[in-house]
């Protein structure tokens, strides 16, 4: 953390390395720095004081990138909008989740995180492959707001590895492939080694970025698979209460780092001090949550396979195709806590398996505490034309669900009462 100006006590002796559990908690923060607070305290100040005009000048020339920090120096704070003490340490504590990573930024929002992420390594003329299915918002931001800007795009279908391969070799170009693994809504999952095994081989190499919000950071660690970056909705699984908006930005490499960090100061889109301030305490418990919400996950999604209701379950731990089970064995650690069901009967059946609901709610989003079930066509990829849904496999009869922590049994109990009303409706 930058901000004190606080004469240091003697430094200790180097401590030997700390696990990544142990570094959440731990990392980035001096308790001294917050008068002796055992956790961090929340900075509200918009300016900070500078002890002197070098000290002012030296920080504007790094924030703006007209100078790079030195080893181990750490510049001044100049503004809320560029940087605060919670978000470094929030930042600070974020990186030690991601196997391999050195730095992390926060954003107001997992949009705010992709949009940036994109407009820092991309220019006018240059091209993005991307799987498909993808979060709608992802996809707009690509063909609304990037294609009328000259860069183009090339959807390629979630699993299609010798598609993605072949995109990634011919595609004019190439500045980015986005991964989003599992696909959302369909969990389909995609190769990250294969992708980046194939970026490596353009010159200029394109930087891989991983949609990392469903299985990440417990499960699944894009990195260390050679990708460059994780992104992030940190409203999800991060957060994990369904009460704020907030995105990450996960890297291995400060060079690629640094022109989002610019940008994010351009844009003013980092995340706010109370925001950072409540996502940095619920860090600590991100594996945990994640691994009760994918027990129950496995559970819900054995009795939904078996109910007559039911036509497809689409669940890692379920998947059928022999290449799907191989990427699932070499990149992810556990099944997760997202499942989507296909029923029959279509849109009907769907809406009257959500309207019979008691636990689980009908929401968007995901990720939370709480179960939640949405419809996908007619809302979170409401905006896809009839192609779209055909190529992403959004059907009229697919429901999405995010597992909660709830107790498993309480939560077979309302999936089975709903998709019984399903059954008898149809009889």
């Amino acid at each position: 953390m930058s901000a004190a100006k606080i004469p240091h006590p003697p430094q200790p002796d180097p401590e030997p390395p700390r696990r990544p559990r142990t570094e959440v908690i731990t990392r980035g923060f001096d308790p001294m720095l917050s008068v002796g607070s055992a956790r961090p305290a929340v900075f509200r100040s918009s300016t900070y004081v500078f002890s002197s005009p070098e000290a002012a000048e030296r920080a504007f020339d790094i924030a703006t990138g007209r100078a790079q920090p030195a080893p181990g120096e750490h510049p001044e704070l100049i503004y809320s909008r560029l940087n605060h003490p919670n978000a470094e340490i929030l930042e600070a504590q974020l990186a030690p989740l991601e196997t391999d990573a050195r730095e992390a930024l926060v954003f107001n929002s997992g949009m705010a995180a992709i949009m940036t992420a994109l407009m820092a390594h991309m220019q006018p003329g240059q091209g993005i492959v991307f799987t498909v299915p993808l979060y709608g918002g992802t996809e707009h931001l690509i063909q609304d707001f990037l294609a009328p800007l000259g860069m183009r795009g090339r959807p390629v279908p979630a699993g299609d590895g010798p598609g993605l391969q072949r995109a990634i070799a011919e595609m004019p170009n190439l500045a980015v492939v986005l991964l989003e693994t599992p696909a959302n809504p369909t969990l389909i999952m995609a190769d990250i080694a294969q992708a980046a095994a194939a970026a490596s081989r353009r010159q200029p190499r394109p930087i891989v970025m991983v949609d990392n919000t469903l299985l990440g950071p417990a499960f699944q660690h894009p990195l260390a698979l050679g990708a460059d970056l994780c992104l992030y909705s940190a409203t999800k699984y991060l957060s994990g209460f369904s009460d704020m908006i907030g995105g990450a930005i996960i890297g291995a490499d400060p060079a690629l780092m640094h022109p989002i960090r610019l940008k994010r100061s351009l844009f003013g889109n980092i995340l706010q001090p109370d925001e950072c301030w409540i996502l940095d305490g619920r860090l600590p418990t991100v594996g945990l949550r994640m691994q009760r919400a994918s027990e129950n996950a496995e559970r819900v999604a054995e009795l939904l396979a078996r109910h007559r209701a039911v036509s497809r379950v689409f669940y890692p731990r379920l998947v059928r195709d022999l290449e799907q089970q191989r990427i699932i064995a070499a990149q992810c650690d556990a099944p997760g806590a997202m499942i989507s069901i296909e029923l029959r009967g279509g849109k009907p059946a769907a809406f009257e398996f959500l309207r019979r609901l008691k636990l689980a709610r009908n929401a968007v989003s995901l990720g939370g505490v709480e179960t939640l079930a949405c419809h996908p066509k007619t809302t979170t990829h409401s905006g896809f034309t009839e192609a779209q849904f055909a190529t992403a496999g959004v059907t009229d009869g697919l429901v999405r669900l995010s597992i909660g922590i709830e107790d498993w049994r309480d939560l077979v109990a309302d999936f089975e009462s709903a998709l019984d009303a399903v059954t008898r409706l149809q009889l």
